[in-house]
């Protein structure tokens, strides 16, 4: 079946698309919802004259999506969360995660526009934004364990203080074993 998408549906089109869908989806809801209309030709001539006087209007929100995809450039996004022993996360790192990182930093970004598998183990991986139908913005981000710091902090600490323990209770034997 196809359709003219009246709005951005991610992972199907964006608006005044002309795109291909299953008749029940269709059928039962893009047009009832209002997203979406029939491709008829004659659709298509309306389409095509409304997207020949909004040239300019569409040049401009390109504009604008441009800008708004330079402030994200060279973001990188570092995400704490819980971690089991086995490196699994308790819970998952997706969408709203990167929204809220980025809302920190001070950029406003909807969650609807960022398209992120669910990381569910701590590495590296990507958040796609989209801000227009033709600007696109990949961050990376890097999901770490909440409490990584403090165990690097303990691992090296005990690693120093070892070689003094050790020393102490040999040099305090002899002097033990004298008075007994």
């Amino acid at each position: 079946m196809e359709l003219i998408l009246k709005e951005d549906i991610i992972g199907l089109g964006f608006k005044n698309d002309i795109v291909n869908v299953k008749s029940g989806y269709g059928r039962n809801y893009l047009i009832p919802q209002g997203k979406a209309v029939i491709a008829s030709p004659s659709a298509k001539k309306i389409l095509e004259e409304n997207l020949r006087q909004q040239a300019h209007k569409l040049a401009a929100l390109k504009a604008e999506a441009e800008k708004k995809a330079e402030t994200l450039n060279g973001v990188v996004l570092t995400i704490p969360a819980k971690v089991s022993v086995t490196g699994q996360l308790y819970g998952s790192v997706g969408a709203a995660a990167v929204a809220d990182e980025l809302k920190k930093l001070g950029k406003e970004i909807d969650r609807k526009i960022i398209v992120m598998r669910d990381a569910k183990k701590v590495g590296d991986f990507v958040a796609t934004v989209h801000f227009h139908k033709e600007v696109i913005v990949e961050i990376p981000v890097k999901v770490v364990a909440e409490n990584a710091p403090v165990e690097e902090k303990k691992a090296e600490a005990p690693v120093e203080a070892a070689p003094v323990v050790e020393a102490a209770p040999v040099e305090e034997a002899p002097a033990a074993e004298a008075e007994a």
